[in-house]
């Protein structure tokens, strides 16, 4: 007998913030958008141009793509202005300064040592060095030399290719190979290598948008968290006590959502040709507010997490809230025509982004396909569910053997091969006008982080960044009414504060993540708030001077994207 159909959504979403230092020369404080682009943004291209019948939705955020086509530019003109490209590429690093020093050993051993270290024992050999030689202090690591860090530099590098290019470019194997001795011709071209991957990676994924395999879309322009920049008491619909910032709004709140909307917009519109059909909110957070910006900004689709929906389906007083099929058709507001809800299978999300990696290949997609059959044979007669398996499209790969090669290449080869399980992309299904969705009455604000804001306020840290943030708008809006800065001064000015307005620097907020992505973090947002300062012509406050969370000091994300990674699905 014939399974009954399922139509499967793969939304992969690609975001990191915006990590230069706009009063320093647009330096690069964290490398983490080219260590990805390079891994991840180009792996979860090749796995579907090997699989050329699989469909899906993949989100772009346009700071992400602002800052991969600076890196092309610094490719194209040779003048890097991230640190670890300048290295590698560095004739001599022999007489490195120290600062260079510091910075490679501190950086070049960040990531999943299980998967992207130990691997490769001339690497491995590299960190037992410095292990044993840090044990020692500043004066043992003084003996490195300049070929321990060519070694070292060229093999971080190394660690952080795509598996797909290290099949696909002989001179990835060649050097991986070699292990040691790296010479400045060697280091040059992976540096050329990788400024190929790069600049081809945004046509990469236009090409693959172009011939219908994928759907691009987008989210507000920095990835803020508009339904607290809307009202911060939106917070309390989930967790009604939830402790908020001492300033009783964000100021011109709703003018900012709207400008990072339209900003969106505009961006998808330059690079792809039109505005996205769709977006994906940042952190998945709404509000019936917000909802409605985005139905009168034009975006006919959204999705969410399903903890949303089972507080909405409370709130609403519905006869069965917790059915479990409730997230496998579409929902619609009142109040945003022209507008459909899809929620996040958390279940099917989690287990690729946490338990997944830990399986051979073949058995999680077999166990994944199964799990989506299941669904289908559970739903109505007459009815085709709509499953959304909803996750970062980078961060939970390192995490796997080989980058999740082999478990992308079984579950998209079985879902190719598959009569009853239909990959496709949200814009497909509004576009077969099928769907009837479902009337939700209440809309309960939250996120895809346990159904609630609170990953981004409430807590007292966070709620201190906010009175921060709320501060610096105060000054912005003041100083922009005055008159006095030029047009261009202005629009600098703003750029900026939507830096400041990322949902980034208040996730990490907060003493029970871990302390060094609380501290790097801390000290990212801070000092962008100074620079805002410094833009409007102003001495940045004293307070800036302190770190916002207890114990914060200076420190990495390494062990911060370990949580994103393995805890959360951001």
């Amino acid at each position: 007998m014939a399974m009954k159909p399922v139509d499967l959504v793969f939304l992969w979403h690609m975001h990191q913030p915006d990590y230069r230092d706009h009063g320093g020369h647009g330096e690069f404080m964290l490398p983490w958008v080219f260590l990805h682009a390079m891994k991840d943004y180009v792996d979860m291209a090749a796995h579907l141009e090997r699989h050329p019948q699989i469909r899906c939705v993949v989100n772009f955020v346009p700071v992400l793509l602002d800052q991969i086509e600076d890196y092309a530019s610094q490719f194209a003109s040779g003048d890097f202005r991230d640190p670890l490209l300048r290295l590698l590429g560095a004739p001599d690093l022999e007489n490195i300064a120290t600062a260079d020093r510091a910075m490679l050993l501190k950086t070049c051993f960040l990531s999943n040592h299980t998967t992207m270290l130990s691997p490769f024992p001339r690497y491995q050999r590299l960190h037992d060095l410095y292990t044993t030689l840090s044990r020692e202090g500043d004066t043992a690591l003084s003996y490195l030399s300049g070929s321990y860090f060519s070694d070292l530099v060229t093999w971080y590098h190394l660690a952080w290719t795509g598996e797909t290019e290290r099949r696909r470019n002989p001179l990835l194997a060649t050097l991986m190979t070699k292990g040691e001795g790296y010479t400045l011709d060697e280091r040059r071209a992976l540096l050329a290598s990788i400024g190929e991957l790069i600049s081809g990676l945004i046509p990469r994924w236009r090409t693959l948008a172009e011939r219908g395999q994928v759907e691009l879309s987008s989210t507000p322009q920095t990835h803020p968290l508009s339904p607290l920049m809307l009202d911060f008491h939106a917070a309390r619909e989930s967790l009604p006590d939830a402790p908020l910032p001492l300033a009783p709004a964000y100021p011109g709140g709703r003018s900012r959502v709207l400008a990072h909307i339209d900003d969106a917009r505009h961006s998808h519109t330059a690079r792809f040709g039109g505005p996205p059909v769709g977006m994906w909110p940042a952190e998945g957070a709404i509000s019936e507010a917000f909802v409605q910006h985005l139905a009168a900004a034009g975006c006919r689709w959204i999705a969410s997490g399903e903890g949303v929906l089972r507080g909405s389906l409370v709130a609403s007083k519905l006869d069965n809230p917790s059915d479990p099929r409730a997230a496998y058709h579409p929902w619609q507001l009142t109040d945003a025509p022209g507008l459909t809800l899809f929620f996040r299978d958390e279940r099917l999300s989690d287990l690729i982004g946490f338990d997944y990696a830990k399986w051979h290949g073949r058995d999680a997609a077999r166990h994944l396909v199964s799990q989506i059959e299941a669904i289908g044979e559970a739903s109505a007669p007459g009815e085709t569910p709509v499953v959304s398996i909803i996750l970062d499209g980078e961060n939970a790969w390192e995490h796997y053997p080989y980058n999740g090669y082999y478990f992308f290449d079984d579950l998209y080869g079985l879902l190719e091969e598959h009569t009853s399980i239909r990959t496709t992309t949200y814009a497909a299904l509004l576009a077969q006008q099928k769907l009837t969705p479902t009337i939700l009455p209440k809309l309960r604000a939250g996120s895809w982080v346990y159904g609630t804001l609170s990953t981004w306020i409430g807590d007292v840290h966070k709620n201190r960044g906010w009175d921060l943030l709320c501060t610096a708008k105060q000054t912005y809006d003041m100083v922009l009414a005055s008159g006095r800065l030029s047009p261009e001064k202005s629009a600098l000015a703003t750029r900026q504060l939507a830096i400041c307005e990322s949902s980034d620097w208040f996730w990490w907020l907060g003493d029970y993540n871990p302390a060094t992505a609380v501290a790097s973090f801390d000290h990212l947002f801070r000092h962008n708030l100074a620079q805002l300062y410094q833009l409007l012509g102003l001495e940045p406050p004293v307070q800036l001077d302190t770190p916002i969370s207890a114990g914060s000091s200076s420190g990495d994300r390494a062990s911060g994207a370990m949580r994103r990674a393995t805890e959360f699905p951001h």
